[in-house]
């Protein structure tokens, strides 16, 4: 009876282990995957200039196979790509961030004033309103506040200690990034070739899940960035146009919000409408001008920008978006939220290109 139980398991286990890896290649691609889960993640830390280099050699080797179409040898491609990588990164680092920074600074001096402000709007909620709301419970929820503020600044403060290594950090970076991004352009052929040599000869199965995904990556990566850029251009021309106060930070903050689907619009709409409201007040023409403006912008991204950009993106549900959001931000924070469409495209790829029990056709593959 127990040899007979013992079989009877035995067997369902094989046969378990069979409809999940039916085949040799089946197995090579759950290696691969297994394997590189675990370098990312526990070197995501060590290695992140790698993989941010790596990430970034990505998109512009969209460009330079543009420009290669056009008739221009690679290397000279790779050159104009490259420079004009440096030229964006340099406006970036030398214009953008220091403006931005300044009116971070200026917004946080700013904040005690807009605390007074939205703290005698709240106290006359009582008087309005006796039945609903008292004045004791108004002092309550503003003390909380204050508290809140207080711990966050001196957790600011904290982390501004540590600020030197960070910079010197960013320092190292900047130099690193950039140059190992120039020789993932120009060596490409030869790294790969270096990598494949310690794959397995039948990829067949690995191959067809590379192409799948390799085709949406670039169009949801090379498209998010070009949102990114568009929103931060129209906002930044719209706000100016209209004098909104930190024109440039909260369309730094417009152009961010798309990598966060459906719930970046919705909490960009607080500091923009805020600004606006403690700039104007609600009676003030130049609110009402900013709250359409604001809207059409939010309208034209989502009704022109997206199915532009993203005509050729792997539809995927809107359950599955939030999930891997919640999923890879966790793990990855930032970087994990920004690939979060991405990331659940390879796994979507993966289940797609996955063989059944009895599809003989990547077993006679001799790839």
């Amino acid at each position: 009876m127990t040899n007979q139980t013992s079989t009877l398991n035995l067997r369902f286990f094989s046969t378990s282990l069979n409809r999940i890896l039916p085949n040799a290649q089946a197995v090579y691609l759950a290696i691969i995957l297994i394997v590189s889960f675990v370098l990312i993640y526990t070197l995501s830390n060590l290695l992140m200039p790698v993989f941010a280099s790596i990430v970034f050699a990505y998109l512009l080797e969209g460009l330079v196979g543009k420009i290669i179409n056009l008739g221009l040898p690679r290397l000279p491609a790779v050159y104009l790509v490259f420079s004009c990588f440096v030229t964006c990164l340099g406006f970036l680092l030398f214009y953008l961030m220091p403006l931005v920074s300044q009116q971070t600074v200026e917004l946080i001096q700013n904040i005690p004033e807009i605390i007074n402000r939205t703290q005698a709007l709240v106290m006359r909620l009582p008087e309005l309103y006796p039945k609903l709301i008292s004045e004791n419970k108004i002092q309550q929820m503003t003390f909380s506040v204050q508290q809140e503020l207080l711990t966050y600044g001196q957790n600011v403060l904290s982390l501004s200690a540590a600020s030197v290594v960070g910079i010197v950090s960013a320092m190292i970076y900047l130099f690193l990034v950039p140059m190992m991004i120039f020789f993932f352009l120009k060596d490409k052929v030869l790294l790969i070739d270096w990598f494949l040599q310690f794959m397995p000869k039948q990829r067949y199965l690995t191959v067809r899940v590379w192409e799948e995904v390799d085709t949406q990556i670039g169009n949801y990566v090379r498209g998010k960035f070009s949102e990114v850029f568009i929103l931060w251009f129209v906002s930044f021309v719209t706000f100016a146009s209209i004098g909104l106060n930190y024109a440039m930070l909260l369309a730094v903050l417009m152009g961010i919000q798309v990598i966060i689907p459906y719930i970046g619009a919705t909490l960009i709409t607080f500091p923009v409408l805020g600004v606006a409201y403690f700039q104007w007040g609600l009676s003030g023409d130049q609110f009402m001008y900013l709250v359409i403006a604001y809207s059409i912008i939010q309208a034209i991204d989502g009704v022109i920008l997206v199915p532009v950009l993203f005509s050729e993106a792997v539809n995927l549900h809107a359950i599955a978006i939030i999930v891997a959001i919640l999923f890879f931000g966790g793990v990855w924070g930032f970087w994990g939220i920004f690939f979060a469409i991405p990331l659940a495209t390879v796994v979507k790829a993966v289940l797609t290109a996955w063989p059944r029990l009895g599809d003989t056709n990547t077993e006679t593959y001799s790839g």
